[in-house]
């Protein structure tokens, strides 16, 4: 009996070998448990790739699933039994190669002034980040980005920004408009008295060095706020 032919008789119902399955059906049949798997590959003595799969899924603290890898380290993988460091590695650019198909993604329809697709472009790099985070993105005169740098990290509550930096980093890149995203790790966008503060400061100082600040985009959950949009600039 062939390989091909030895699928086709199977019971699709009880199998329980992901790498034989994906050949079957493909990805998209796949749980997310026996996707994991297949990178897993081996399981151990009493334990199959698959139900190490699921261990990986429920590791986070809010049993993220595939949301999750982006906040596990590689010494929490390797606290499982059949997880070692190459596993945990692999496990982790998995999760680094999501983000940036997301990235890639979102950049074909990257407009800079709509707001929604900049905070598309920059969503996965944001939204998973466990402190908040400030960036810098620098455009020229057509509204292309020239450079993007993040230029603060703050604590959980708060990033501490220095308009000063970024007004050096802006003409040091030659930009000639800028704009400001950051993220809310509590994943709800709305904008504290320190965000309206501070961006009220960086606005009247781009008046005065003539480097306008276009907007300031604040990222949550899989959803942002628009200072533009909101007309707070």
């Amino acid at each position: 009996m062939t390989k091909q032919n030895a699928f086709t008789n199977m019971d699709m119902t009880n199998m329980d070998m992901p790498y034989e399955k994906f050949l079957k059906l493909g990805a998209g049949a796949l749980t997310d448990a026996e996707l994991l798997a297949i990178i897993i590959r081996i399981g151990t003595k009493d334990t199959s790739s698959v139900k190490i799969g699921q261990k990986v899924l429920n590791l986070s603290d809010n049993h993220l699933g595939l949301l999750g890898l982006h906040h596990i380290t590689i010494a929490d993988l390797m606290t499982i039994n059949g997880i070692g460091e190459v596993k945990a590695v692999k496990i982790k650019c998995i999760a680094e190669l999501a983000k940036r198909l997301s990235k890639a993604s979102a950049a074909h329809s990257l407009r800079i002034d709509q707001p929604k697709t900049v905070a598309d472009y920059y969503m996965e790099e944001l939204r998973h980040v466990e402190t908040e985070h400030t960036l810098l993105v620098m455009l020229d005169n057509k509204n292309r980005i020239i450079n993007d740098s993040i230029i603060s990290k703050g604590t959980v509550n708060s990033s501490l920004l220095s308009p000063r930096e970024i007004f050096l980093m802006a003409l040091q890149n030659k930009a000639v408009y800028i704009l400001l995203l950051h993220n809310h790790p509590s994943g709800d966008p709305t904008p504290s008295k320190q965000d309206l503060t501070i961006t009220k400061r960086i606005m009247e100082a781009s008046k005065l060095i003539g480097i306008p600040l276009i907007d300031h985009i604040i990222i949550g959950d899989n959803k942002y706020i628009s200072f533009r949009e909101k007309g707070i600039l």
